[in-house]
């Protein structure tokens, strides 16, 4: 579809799906449906738009929150905080904007850009900057299509904010890093304003529509009877990891970021093996048995086994039955430019990044 509204039904699918998609980061996708829900309750229409039908003069500026996700579910957002920090970059560039964007499409994140569009009128197009979740600000395929995130806003819920204008998108990252965690450990954002033309070229499109693609999978396939997991797979283009229970997890809030590891025993076709898996804020890195099976910018999706239920990394905790997936990413973090921003040596483990349908391939079997 070019245009359509969100249905309740749909915010409830999209929730589920942006959350498998974000890879246990991007904050809790609960709050996010609550804040979108209350905006249709109050008779206000979300309009989804494809980014063919974005003009290329088009003012395109994404929001998002930014932060470590656990802060949220103590700090409980409004739903006003982003529009704040948006009408502070209409005011900067004296314009208004056309368009909202989600920066990633994972957890609140995919959420909040729904909430602002209700609330000041504004389609949200069908497209981000990841297809996934990350936890740095230059992590977007606009940074690796030359796109700067200054000028940028930056606010909290006390009203204080500022615009930031930086050498580069590192830079920017940096120093709003900085600012958020003297904000209490989470920030609302606008950021990488631009036009339609590089956005659409820079952008992952659809990625609203696949999450929505991908809860729905999930509801009618339970309805039904069936297997969710083997729709979820097939939706996603996905694999199967490790099944187990959650034994133990280290999680430290370490530069506004959530830093930690899950470790899990493996249950089923698994049992004698152990999983490990790294995150900063989202997942980066699977190992099983000391054989790295999974990495960024692939996804690693930890799931409820017997629901399906994706479990953010906030919310990983001892005894809980789990099921871990891998999902291709998507062929622009592929790149050179793709991997130098977000492959794993980034991230300080000293691999080269291997396709998980490859890699799976090469992986023995439990």
């Amino acid at each position: 579809m070019v245009r359509y509204y969100l249905s309740k039904t749909d915010v409830e699918d999209l929730v589920v799906g942006a959350a498998i998609l974000g890879t246990g980061g991007g904050g809790d996708p609960y709050i996010g449906k609550l804040m979108v829900l209350q905006e249709l309750e109050r008779g206000r229409k979300i309009e989804i738009v494809s980014a063919d039908e974005v003009d290329n003069d088009a003012f395109v500026v994404p929001v998002a929150a930014m932060g470590t996700p656990v802060v949220l579910v103590e700090k409980i957002p409004s739903g006003k905080e982003a529009l704040f920090s948006l009408k502070l970059l209409e005011n900067y560039f004296n314009r208004k904007v056309d368009f909202i964007s989600p920066i990633e499409a994972g957890g609140i994140n995919s959420t909040i850009p729904l909430v602002v569009g209700a609330e000041r009128g504004l389609p949200v197009i069908d497209a981000d900057g990841m297809g996934r979740a990350f936890p740095e600000l230059q992590m977007v395929t606009l940074h690796i299509h030359g796109i700067k995130a200054t000028p940028m806003a930056i606010s909290d819920e006390r009203g204080n904010a500022a615009i930031l204008d930086t050498i580069d998108n590192y830079w920017a990252e940096r120093i709003a890093r900085v600012i958020t965690v003297r904000y209490g450990g989470s920030a609302w954002i606008a950021i990488y304003p631009t036009f339609g033309k590089p956005y659409k070229e820079a952008a992952i499109r659809g990625s609203i529509s696949l999450a929505i693609e991908i809860g729905r999978a999930l509801r009618e396939t339970k309805s039904a009877g069936k297997n969710p997991i083997d729709a979820l797979l097939d939706v996603t283009h996905g694999f199967e990891l490790f099944r187990g229970k959650i034994v133990d997890v280290q999680r430290f809030n370490i530069g506004g970021f959530a830093r930690g590891e899950a470790v899990i025993d493996g249950l089923d076709d698994y049992k004698g093996s152990k999983l490990i898996i790294r995150f900063q804020n989202e997942n980066l890195v699977a190992i099983r048995d000391n054989e790295i099976i999974a990495s960024v910018p692939d996804l690693i999706t930890v799931l409820d086994s017997e629901s399906g239920r994706p479990i953010t990394t906030e919310r990983l905790r001892y005894g809980l039955r789990v099921l871990v997936i891998g999902i291709p990413c998507n062929e622009k973090w592929r790149t050179p430019k793709g991997l130098e921003t977000v492959g794993p040596r980034y991230f300080g483990y000293n691999i080269d990044y291997v396709p998980i349908e490859v890699r799976i391939k090469g992986v023995s079997k439990p």
